[in-house]
C-alpha cells in the first residue's frame, strides 16, 4: 500500500481506526505515525492518511496544517519551537529568537546546513511563569539566557551527532 509506512504499521493503524466510532478522531495519530517514520508529512503522506481514514486529503491536510508539531515540509532532526506568546515576548523571547538566528545562521522556518536544527515559532508552551521558553523535541527549556541557549544548542547538537 505504501512506502511511507511498513505493512505492520498500516495493519496496526487500520485496527485502531476500526475500533473508533468516527475515524476522524485518529487524524492526528495517523499523521504522527507517518511523520515518525519519515520526519515530516508529505503530500503522499496526506493521501495515505486520507485513504486509511476514509476521508478526503483536504480534510486531513486541514488538520495537519493546524498543528505546529505536524510538519508539512522537511525539518531538521531537532526542531526548535520558540514561544512567541505575550508572556514570553515581554520576558525576552525576542532575545531568544535573535540569538538562535545568529548562533544557527538561519531565519525562522529554515534548517541549518547540517540538517540538525529547524527554527519555528509556536504559541504558548505553558511555561509562562518561567518565560522565555523554547521546546526542542519533547524537551521544554525555560528561563532562557544567551549562555543557557548556547549550552542547550551544544548539548542537542552532540546528541544529534551520536
Amino acid at each position: 500500500m505504501s512506502e511511507l509506512l511498513s505493512p505492520e504499521e498500516i495493519t496496526e493503524l487500520k485496527r485502531q481506526i476500526a475500533a473508533v466510532h468516527e475515524p476522524r478522531e485518529l487524524i492526528v495519530e495517523v499523521l504522527q505515525a507517518v511523520q515518525k517514520q519519515n520526519g515530516w508529512v508529505s503530500d503522499a503522506g496526506i493521501e495515505l492518511a486520507a485513504e486509511l481514514l476514509g476521508l478526503s486529503p483536504l480534510q486531513v491536510d486541514e488538520v495537519a496544517t493546524f498543528y505546529d508539531k505536524i510538519y508539512r515540509s522537511p525539518v531538521g532532526s531537532k526542531v526548535i519551537h520558540v514561544c512567541d506568546s505575550i508572556c514570553c515576548w515581554t520576558r525576552g523571547a525576542e532575545m531568544v529568537y535573535g540569538h538562535l538566528q545568529q548562533a544557527l545562521d538561519i531565519a525562522p522556518g529554515e534548517t541549518t546546513s547540517d540538517g540538525i536544527f529547524t527554527l519555528l515559532p509556536t504559541c504558548c508552551l505553558g511555561a509562562c511563569g518561567n518565560a522565555p521558553s523554547m521546546r526542542i523535541g519533547d524537551r521544554l527549556y525555560s528561563s532562557l539566557t544567551i549562555e543557557r541557549i548556547d549550552a542547550i544548542l551544544d548539548e542537542e547538537r552532540q546528541e544529534a551527532l551520536k
